[in-house]
């Protein structure tokens, strides 16, 4: 029993380290290269797979958040902006007539109103404004709104029955949404919400078509291709193989994969682009001229509804123009900027030009009023004849609103079209990649069986 233990000891030491030492030594053979080389494309095959697919979504989901989210949101806080400075517009100018005003100019107004309010709401709903100061911003926009429409209905009542209070109302109203040198406004809130907006928006757009991922990605996919294209080479320098069909279609596959990923990033990112500029930025420098314009003709109403002498509307419209423009700097010249090569290249145009003609009959508008001439100041603030300050300024907004309109289409055409280009490409890169590996294993599983 000795005897055979110790055979049997001698045995296993021999034995064992036998073993490991022919699997160590199999990577010097042909056949452990191969199965190292198989593992390994599999490995790099898949591996780039998960990677773009990752790169797809990343983009797919912030080209969507581009179109669906944050744009929208955008749009409601500007909404949100023009509205509440449209509103406080044709509340003045409504008193301007006395007793009761058009019911154009009213309607106008209610229009506003519910615009705004609805804007609020929606923004809200999606939670738009997020947390600190923007939400504390939407939060004070939903308390005040219905403190100044009640303030303005309080106005329009007195001012139906002729009282003078009704002016006293009117400038408190206007105060709560303008501001004062000592407590901020509704229209500054709604300013500082759209901002935030746009800031968003302008996030996720670089989100979408920003490149240090999209390069990674395609570098890695070159990666794999020279992997592939070397362990060819390495295949036939100990084969009599010419080619080896599994790695020449694996090779293939990655190769039309990463063209794939790239044109359809390519396309995107120009639509997306493309949208910014011709579209988006036009509406958003269109919408700031039409916003300053709207708070210029409230101060030429508030203006000639002040009866006390003081001329801080007046001085403030004069401001709202030197804004205006144009010059360097000013809000027309960045909408006609903006503007230039896009469908709104005409509207803006002739909205700087209208702009010069309002301002002109403004200024009759003053010298009127500054010598006994009230009535007919305000005749032509009212009026819809030629050369009429109300006609001139009807001409402007409505330069704008064709501006807005017409790139506002060009972005949401364009960018709906880039949102849609990444149908099916991440799952499509995923089966590559299976595809892939199994070509790899198929290639070089056929060399292997050569060897038993």
């Amino acid at each position: 029993m000795v005897h055979a233990a110790v055979r049997a000891g001698r045995t296993a030491g021999v034995t064992v380290p036998g073993r490991l030492r022919q699997r160590r030594l199999d990577l010097a053979t042909t056949p452990g290269r191969l199965r190292l080389l198989l593992g390994g494309l599999v490995l790099l095959s898949l591996a780039w797979g998960g990677l773009a697919a990752f790169s797809v979504s990343h983009y797919a989901a912030a080209a969507s958040s581009v179109v669906n989210v944050r744009e929208p949101l955008s749009l409601d806080a500007q909404q949100i902006y023009s509205r509440l400075s449209d509103a406080n517009d044709a509340a003045a100018t409504a008193f301007l007539t006395g007793g009761l005003e058009p019911a154009a100019t009213r309607q106008r107004y209610l229009a506003d109103i519910a615009a705004a309010s609805s804007a609020i709401e929606n923004v809200t709903a999606q939670g738009g404004a997020g947390s600190g100061a923007a939400a504390q911003d939407l939060s004070t926009l939903a308390r005040d709104l219905p403190v100044y429409s009640g303030e303005i209905e309080t106005a329009r009542a007195d001012n139906r029955l002729g009282l003078p209070l009704g002016a006293a109302y009117l400038r408190e109203a206007s105060a709560l949404m303008r501001g004062t040198p000592q407590v901020r406004g509704m229209l500054g809130y709604a300013q500082d919400l759209y901002a935030t907006e746009n800031a968003s928006l302008s996030g996720t757009s670089a989100q979408a078509t920003g490149l240090p991922l999209i390069c990674v990605t395609a570098a890695a996919g070159l990666v794999v291709g020279c992997a592939l294209y070397g362990g060819a080479r390495w295949l036939r320098g100990r084969t009599n193989r010419v080619f080896n069909v599994g790695l020449l279609a694996a090779g293939a596959i990655v190769v039309l994969s990463v063209g794939w990923l790239c044109l359809a990033f390519a396309g995107v990112r120009s639509d997306l682009l493309n949208a910014q500029a011709r579209g988006l930025a036009t509406v958003q420098a269109a919408a700031q001229v039409s916003i300053a314009a709207q708070e210029a003709h409230a101060d030429e109403s508030l203006t000639l509804i002040d009866d006390t002498g003081d001329d801080t509307y007046q001085s403030d419209y004069a401001d709202k123009q030197h804004a205006l423009g144009p010059g360097p700097g000013t809000l027309l010249n960045g909408a006609t900027a903006a503007a230039r090569g896009t469908p709104a290249e005409p509207a803006v145009e002739k909205a700087a030009t209208d702009a010069q003609l309002w301002f002109a009959a403004h200024a009759k508008v003053r010298i009127l009023d500054d010598n006994n001439g009230h009535v007919a100041a305000v005749a032509s603030v009212l009026g819809t004849a030629d050369g009429d300050a109300g006609q001139r300024f009807t001409l402007l907004s409505g330069d704008l609103t064709t501006a807005i309109n017409s790139d506002q289409a060009v972005f949401n055409s364009t960018a709906h079209s880039a949102a849609g280009a990444y149908t099916g490409l991440a799952p499509g890169v995923a089966v590559a990649a299976l595809i892939m590996a199994a070509a790899c294993a198929w290639g070089l599983g056929r060399r292997l069986a050569e060897y038993h």
